[in-house]
């Protein structure tokens, strides 16, 4: 069985190292090359406000996302889902580096979304 799980995020603003959080993750089940049906897709309280360039892009606002989980409410499920899989990311180091700071402020043990899964595969150069 060949399992591959496409993901995307969406965030607060574009630079992690300035505290910006994901605000939201999706992905989608493939397996044999055909999607199962299984889906997985949260939007997430960051505690903190969405820069305006951001809220530009994705229309996710402050006032929608005060009600939504933190993503510690849904980490254990985010990693039953990707774990072991083959994960497509347009984008990867973009969206890695921010669901790696996710899983380090729950436990700077966990590792990295790298550590969790089979491999990660960029679209953007190709």
């Amino acid at each position: 069985m060949n399992r591959i799980v496409v993901l995307d995020t969406e965030t607060t603003g574009l630079e992690v190292s300035q505290g910006h959080r994901v605000i939201e993750i999706g992905c989608v089940e493939v397996v044999d090359r055909c999607r199962s049906g299984r889906t997985f897709q949260y939007y997430l309280n960051p505690d903190r406000r969405v820069d305006t360039g951001a809220l530009a892009i994705h229309g996710l606002d402050d006032t929608f996302l005060a009600e939504q989980p933190h993503f510690a409410e849904i980490a254990e499920a985010f990693i039953a889902f990707v774990n072991g899989a083959d994960v497509i990311i347009h984008n990867a180091p973009f969206d890695c580096g921010f669901l790696d700071a996710e899983l380090a402020r729950l436990n700077p043990e966990q590792g990295s979304l790298r550590s969790l899964v089979a491999t990660i595969i960029d679209t953007l150069p190709m």
